[in-house]
Order: C-alpha cells, then sequence, then structure tokens
C-alpha cells in the first residue's frame, strides 16, 4: 500500500464507524431513559404503527368497560325504583283486601282509599322522577351502550329499555306495557275487588320488568367484563412491541461504549500514520 496525504482513507473509515458508534449508544441512552424501545419512527417504522394501533384499541376498550358500567348502574338505579314500587304494591293489596270485605262502613272505605291514591300517586312520582345523569329512566325510548375496540367489526351497541312507569302502566310485559292502575279505587266493595286483581298483576308485571332490567344487567357487567379482559391483553401485547429490554439494552450500552473508544483511538492511530510521511521528507 502506498503512502500519501491526499485522502487518509484510514482516518474516514474510523470517523464513520465512530458515528454510527456515538448513534447506536445515543440511541440506546434513549431507550434505557424513556422504557421505550421505539422511540421514534425511524426505530422500527411498523412496530411503532403497531404500537400506536393497539393503544388505540386499548384506550376504546377502556372507555367500552366504564360505557358498560354506566349502563349497568342506570339500569340498577330503575331496579332500585322498582323494588320500592313493590313493596307500595304490597300495600295497595292489603289496603285492597281490606276494602273488599263487606264489614266496612262508607268512611273506612274513603280512607283505604284515600290511602291507595297516594300510593298510586308516588308510584307515579318515581316513574316521572327517578333519572340517572339527569337524564330520565323510565322511557319507552331504548339507551344504547357502545361497547367498541375501536373498529368497526369490534362494535357492539346494546339497545337497553326500562319502559315507562306511570300510574296507567305499571310494570311491564312480554307484549309491551304494565297494569292500568287513575281507573281504579277502593271507594266500595266491588271496586276493591276488581282493583285487588289489578294490583296483583301490577305485582307481576313489575316482577317481569325487574327480570328483564336483571338481565340486561347482567349482560352489560359481562360486556363490561370482556372489554377489560380485551384491554388487559392488549397492552400486554403494546408493551412487548414498545418497552425496552433492559437486558438487551445494557448488554448494548457496554458494547457501544467499548466501539466507542476503541473507534476514537483507532481514529487518533489513523490520523498519526499519515505524520509518517514527514520523516521522508527530512
Amino acid at each position: 500500500m502506498s503512502l500519501g496525504v491526499l485522502n487518509n482513507m484510514a482516518a474516514i473509515y474510523a470517523e464513520n464507524n465512530v458515528n454510527q458508534t456515538q448513534a447506536s449508544l445515543q440511541n440506546t441512552l434513549t431507550q434505557l431513559s424513556s422504557g421505550q424501545r421505539i422511540n421514534s419512527g425511524a426505530d422500527d417504522a411498523a412496530g411503532l404503527s403497531l404500537a400506536n394501533g393497539l393503544t388505540a384499541n386499548s384506550t376504546a376498550l377502556t372507555q367500552s368497560a366504564q360505557n358498560a358500567s354506566d349502563g349497568a348502574g342506570l339500569l340498577q338505579t330503575a331496579d332500585g325504583a322498582l323494588s320500592q314500587v313493590t313493596n307500595l304494591l304490597n300495600r295497595a293489596v292489603t289496603l285492597a283486601t281490606e276494602a273488599s270485605n263487606g264489614t266496612l262502613n262508607t268512611s273506612q272505605l274513603g280512607a283505604a282509599d284515600a290511602e291507595y291514591q297516594n300510593i298510586l300517586t308516588e308510584i307515579g312520582n318515581i316513574g316521572s322522577t327517578t333519572n340517572y345523569n339527569g337524564n330520565s329512566i323510565f322511557t319507552s325510548t331504548a339507551v344504547n351502550i357502545v361497547v367498541t375496540d375501536g373498529t368497526s367489526s369490534g362494535t357492539s351497541t346494546f339497545a337497553d329499555k326500562v319502559g315507562v312507569l306511570t300510574t296507567a302502566s305499571v310494570g311491564t310485559t312480554s307484549g309491551g306495557g304494565g297494569e292500568n292502575l287513575s281507573a281504579t279505587s277502593l271507594t266500595s266493595n266491588a271496586s276493591a275487588s276488581t282493583a285487588l286483581t289489578d294490583i296483583t298483576s301490577a305485582i307481576s308485571d313489575v316482577a317481569y320488568q325487574r327480570g328483564t332490567v336483571g338481565a340486561n344487567v347482567n349482560q352489560l357487567t359481562a360486556a363490561a367484563n370482556v372489554a377489560s379482559t380485551e384491554q388487559e391483553n392488549l397492552t400486554s401485547a403494546e408493551n412487548n412491541v414498545m418497552a425496552t429490554d433492559y437486558g438487551q439494552a445494557t448488554s448494548n450500552l457496554s458494547k457501544y461504549q467499548v466501539l466507542s473508544q476503541t473507534g476514537i483511538s483507532a481514529l487518533a492511530q489513523a490520523n498519526s500514520v499519515q505524520q509518517e510521511v514527514l520523516k521522508l521528507l527530512q
């Protein structure tokens, strides 16, 4: 190999290697300090795209689990209100049974009916005032609960309808509305007997309504659990893609630190080689 000073190829090679080593060392230090294996698209473009997609899915599922829990909370509020309606109806059964007996006089029938009418008013109040987050619960409009992973194929919508609750429609049946009670009274033995039949039917209708609500609560609870489990799995997958492998990173750190030191030493040696040319000119 001839001696020359026009281009110090050994120094150029050494400098390039030192620059590459320094870049790798900087990347390793970034991974160690951030805890992330991928800190820019240049590190792993495909991996970053995958991780970002998993993050979006995970975020959607986290909120979906909350959506389902909120929906279950709304339905449980309805169930609690219907429980109170059942208690009121049971008292109404007692009054109607008492009023249907022929031993009561007109004044006593009037007193029983007055309490009965108060019960009906209270049932109507429960229907009109019970709300969740400011929204009325007892309506004929379904509440749509969305559970999704952020994709169209991974989206489920649960249309849960509690049903109306008024004195004209107490409870629900498979066919729709429940029993009509603003048309019943306890002012006579005959009307009390009729009311007793209607009240008993209303109790059955409320039980059916509570059963429907309870089934929907169980469905939403299951959906929330599934969303939470899926979110955990996606977070784990995202972590596998993004998280720094500290065993590998610390090994790389040692390697690049040694290469950096030897590269700088080699560059110094390459620069000193050309100084030998001066000896030929002496």
